[in-house]
């Protein structure tokens, strides 16, 4: 990769193929990712504008110049450390295709659990008022809304940009989802509701973990110098914005359950369930309203 120049190269590196193109990349990509194949792959199917089943399929396939150029683009940014999500402008979460930009943290896996408590709590048929709190790219609001189409679905955040996202991604999703633009709970008024989920910053500002997330927008992440400030702030404040017999649901960090937990109990929230991600780290705490005054 990287011919440049006479129309003779230009030539010669419109013959390029998609097996060739595949090795090149993993080259390139070995020492900046955990699965260079699978983001060599990635990246020529979205350069290429084809499915990767294709690229797979068919190595042998011509790829023209102009194409083969804006692969090397992506490939040099990964190598950068860009997240691919950023790079192909996708990410599937809870088996739905979302567009992600800068202006929206990346859905991880792990948040799937969040979405898993709020589907637990919320029956199927019943209209069901929920609010994701800090919404990003919608991909919790939106993965209710898609299995429990009967619920009353809000999604808020801070950042117009990012409610830009997630608005793009409700309309090309055709789900039904309210958003506003909201500093937490400030332009909520007296509203209520049975659900509040939040996935909130929670990177303690100091963190090495930072120098991996360069790329994501910091509002989403920085918890503050413990952590623990986003979670402080919805944890006094959520009491208001519940529904009787409501529930709080809350990711938190692997590290933050025993403080969290502490927090929770000093504002008189009753632990509901703790829950653990597929790897064993504490995640997900689900508080209840009842007795919170």
């Amino acid at each position: 990769m990287g011919v440049r120049g006479t129309h003779e190269h230009t030539a010669a590196r419109a013959e390029t193929t998609v097996g060739e193109l595949v090795s090149q990349a993993v080259r390139a990509l070995a020492g900046a990712s955990s699965s260079p194949l699978l983001d060599a792959e990635l990246l020529i199917a979205f350069a290429t504008g084809q499915r990767r089943s294709s690229v797979l399929a068919f190595p042998e396939r011509r790829v023209p110049f102009a194409r083969a150029e804006e692969l090397e683009r992506l490939i040099a940014r990964r190598v950068r450390g860009e997240p691919l999500a950023y790079l192909t402008r996708t990410q599937e979460f809870f088996s739905l295709p979302l567009r992600v930009t800068p202006a929206v943290l990346i859905p991880r896996p792990e948040t799937e659990l969040l979405v898993e408590e709020a589907l637990a709590h919320c029956p199927r048929g019943e209209r069901c008022a929920v609010l994701d709190l800090g919404t990003g790219s919608g991909a919790i609001a939106l993965a209710i809304k898609h299995e429990r189409p009967e619920a009353q679905v809000t999604a808020a955040d801070v950042s117009g940009a990012a409610l830009t996202v997630a608005g793009a991604n409700a309309q090309r999703l055709g789900l039904d989802v309210r958003f506003v633009e909201s500093n937490w709970f400030a332009a909520l008024a007296d509203e209520r509701f049975d659900l509040i989920v939040c996935n909130p910053p929670y990177v303690a500002a100091e963190d090495r973990a930072f120098a991996e997330l360069a790329f994501e927008p910091r509002l989403a992440l920085d918890g503050g110098a413990d952590g623990l400030d986003s979670l402080r702030l919805v944890l006094a404040a959520a009491r208001d914005h519940l529904n009787r017999k409501g529930l709080l649901l809350l990711e938190h960090g692997h590290d933050q359950r025993a403080a969290l937990v502490k927090l929770a109990a000093a504002l008189g929230w009753q632990i509901a369930a703790a829950r653990a991600d597929l790897a064993g780290h504490a995640r997900v705490l689900v508080l209840s309203a009842e007795g919170v005054q």
